[in-house]
């Protein structure tokens, strides 16, 4: 439940800040396929990652 939760979210926050998938992933040390695979529900971040990704969004977790 969560993890849907949390691929919408990550995908309207991304569209809004203007970035593609591909790009925001490669900017948070990723590859390509990163972020469009946890919107698509086929992979989670590790905690790690999931920090990254907030501070890319500049939102707190």
């Amino acid at each position: 439940m969560y993890e849907e939760q949390f691929s919408k979210r990550l995908a309207e926050l991304r569209t809004k800040k203007g970035v593609s998938a591909r790009d925001m992933s490669l900017s948070i040390g990723q590859n390509p396929g990163y972020i469009r695979a946890i919107e698509c529900g086929t992979t989670f971040p590790t905690m790690s990652n999931f920090f990254y990704i907030c501070e890319y969004l500049n939102v707190t977790p």
